[in-house]
């Protein structure tokens, strides 16, 4: 069993708290519109948070039993949807897992002329420079002050 499976269960109660705070500088940058894909969503405390019709995207299937709405198991990296398919993607503190150049690769393929990005990266990360320079560049996002992660939203 992976550790995210095998937190499944406390995942709530230990970063609840802390993930919402990251979510509400966000609501003060961007304001999500039309479908909403939330990559790497855990519980769905990101993807619920949002008052729009929102799927969350985890690998876990023990985190995503604790998440009530529309749901995929799939990875960054090979998103399951169709091209253009989200106005609005987010990923709060998963994309330190990924392969980050196939993952830019398919948000790009599944967002809508248009989309609005908010990412998170855990600033403890062994590759969290390189993620957000390459999630800036690709996305041309703007950088918000937080204690832990970095956060990039649309400028």
């Amino acid at each position: 069993m992976d550790y995210y499976s095998s937190i499944a269960k406390g995942y709530d109660e230990l970063h609840k708290e802390e993930q919402l705070k990251k979510l509400q500088i966000i609501a003060k940058h961007i304001k999500p519109k039309g479908l909403l894909l939330d990559i790497g969503a855990g519980t769905g405390i990101s993807t619920s948070f949002f008052k729009v019709k929102a799927v969350a995207l985890e690998p876990s299937e023990e985190m995503l039993k604790q998440y009530k709405g529309e749901k995929v198991i799939g990875k960054a990296e090979s998103i399951p949807f169709p091209d253009k398919s989200f106005n609005t993607i987010i990923s709060i503190t998963a994309l330190h897992h990924a392969d980050i150049e196939k993952a830019i690769k398919e948000i790009r393929r599944v967002s809508k002329d248009n989309c609005i990005y908010a990412f998170t990266i855990l600033k403890k990360a062994a590759n969290a420079i390189e993620i957000k320079k390459a999630l800036k560049k690709a996305f041309n996002l703007k950088e918000l002050d937080e204690e832990k992660d970095y956060i990039l939203v649309s400028s």
